[in-house]
Formats: structure tokens, C-alpha cells, sequence
């Protein structure tokens, strides 16, 4: 982690590569101007940043980038607003503003000696691929690694190249699907919705950590599944980003029941998420 005396002073960082992953979901490599800032920073899988446009304002992402990776960081996102396009419009050498890291982490040495299995659909990839990518860096510290990814349709499917890189690996197993109507003639996925194509999968609950991320409707449906695959809630993680702005609890958006997101997450395990007050 690399500080300042004002929080809210973002460090510089240069856009080193871009790469489109759908039409409308971009990765950005930073690598941050100050030297000294660039070799201190460290962060941990599942932390985030805040990610500024001068002029135009600042956006929430996860880190996507491993820790394990040093010399840069990346993050991923959609266009949806007046910050994220003003993001868009940037080229390789422009500058942006980074903010962080914040927030809480994936507990990645309580995993060690367990089997690994990731949840995720569409954009909400990125916030696990952090993780992924760390425990792979890490093999031997895990036992087997599933990896079930969806979207709406096989264009919607982010980090295509990662995709086949880890489809071609002997020791992951990667079940992708999109959903019924999404697929082309080609495609070598499975047609169906993450929840159903899960359950088809059905991967062991023994000795096994289940990380979960994705919209809303798809969580909700997919933690029965695991709970029917057997699953116990204190080994389901999710990762959170709803509403977070300041990423310092001072704003209050985040804020669900006693919860700051910001602060006391954004990593929480399926039994803290159910005793929050908001429907998930």
C-alpha cells in the first residue's frame, strides 16, 4: 500500500495498454509515474481503487490485476455514465488518477490445501479474476480450481484470451456458458443460465471455498444451488461494489444497515450477506 497525508489525493499513473473486451467493457494497464510509488504499492485480491478522469470526476473498480504481479495494475470496466466514457476516450499515455487500495480482501491463506470454486457472470469476472490469477500464480497451494463463467451472450464474455488460456489448462477446469439465445454456431461453451449450468456441473463441496460474483438476480439463485451442492455459508465469498463513491466510509452511499461496503467490505462470506438488512 503506498499513502498520502491527503486521502483524497490520487496518485498519477500512465496507461501502459488497453484492451477491449466487449464493445462496450474496457481494461486499462496503469503504471503509476513515481518510482517510489510504483515498487511500494501492494494491495491484496479483492481491494479496490478509485479511478479518476480529470475534469470529469472519479469511478469505483476492483483492482482485476493480481498482487502477485508487479509493476502495474489493471482495471476493467463498462461504460455506462459521464466518468466511465470520459475513461473511454483515453489512449495508451494519458494519465489517470488512482485512488487506494481500499477496503478488505479475500482471506487467500485460509484457502491454502482447499479446492477453489469461482461463480461469476458477466462484468463481474474481473473483481474474481484478481483472485484467480493469484491462486494460479500460487498452484500448489490449492487443490482443484473450477472456474463456471457466464454472460449474456458469447460477445458479453470479458477476457476472452484468459478464457482460452485456462480452458487449455491441465489443471483448471473452466465451464463457460451464455445464456439460452447468446450462442453462435461455434461456440464450445455450455447454453444455459450460471445458477443451472452450476448445478450441472455440481462441484464438490468437500474441503472446497465457493467465490461468488455477479448481478444480483444471479446471486440469488445461485446460493441455493450451493447450498444444495452442500456448501456451508462461512465457505461462499462474495464481493460487493454496490453504491461505494469515497471508498473511505465518509460518504455514506455504500452504507447498508451498520455496514460501510467501502469499509468493512467489500469481500463478505454468504452468512454475513443474508444478516445484512438490504435484499441482495
Amino acid at each position: 500500500m503506498c499513502k498520502s497525508d491527503n486521502i483524497y489525493l490520487p496518485n498519477l499513473a500512465t496507461i501502459e495498454a488497453i484492451v477491449d473486451e466487449t464493445p462496450d467493457v474496457r481494461t486499462l494497464r496503469l503504471v503509476f509515474q513515481d518510482e517510489q510509488v510504483r515498487e511500494n504499492f501492494s494491495f491484496r485480491a479483492g481491494q479496490f481503487a478509485e479511478y479518476s478522469s480529470f475534469g470529469f470526476g472519479e469511478s469505483t473498480f476492483c483492482i482485476a490485476s493480481a498482487p502477485t504481479r508487479k509493476g502495474y495494475i489493471e482495471c476493467c470496466f463498462r461504460s455506462v455514465g459521464r466518468v466511465t466514457e470520459s475513461l473511454r476516450r483515453l489512449e495508451v499515455g494519458d494519465t489517470v488518477g488512482v485512488r487506494g487500495p481500499y477496503g478488505n480482501s479475500f482471506p487467500i491463506e485460509e484457502f491454502f490445501g482447499k479446492s477453489l470454486v469461482f461463480i461469476a457472470g458477466g462484468i463481474a469476472l474481473p473483481p474474481l479474476r484478481t483472485v484467480i490469477w493469484n491462486c494460479l500464480d500460487l498452484r500448489d497451494k490449492f487443490k482443484d480450481i473450477t472456474i463456471v463463467y457466464g454472460a449474456r451472450s458469447e460477445a458479453d464474455l470479458v477476457y476472452k484470451h484468459e478464457l482460452k488460456e485456462w480452458q487449455e489448462r491441465d489443471d483448471v477446469r473452466l465451464v463457460k456458458c451464455v445464456d439460452p439465445g447468446g450462442a453462435g454456431p461455434d461456440f464450445d461453451g455450455k447454453v444455459g443460465f450460471v445458477p443451472t449450468v452450476l448445478e450441472e456441473a455440481a462441484p464438490s463441496a468437500e474441503n472446497t471455498i465457493a467465490l461468488v460474483c455477479g448481478p444480483p438476480i444471479m446471486i440469488k439463485f445461485t446460493l441455493p444451488v450451493l447450498e444444495r451442492l452442500g456448501f456451508t455459508d462461512d465457505n461462499i465469498y462474495t464481493t460487493l461494489e454496490n453504491r461505494m463513491k469515497c471508498g473511505v466510509g465518509k460518504c455514506g452511499r455504500c452504507n447498508v444497515g451498520n455496514v460501510y461496503v467501502c469499509k468493512d467490505g467489500p469481500v463478505f462470506t454468504a452468512r454475513q450477506v443474508k444478516a445484512m438488512s438490504q435484499e441482495f
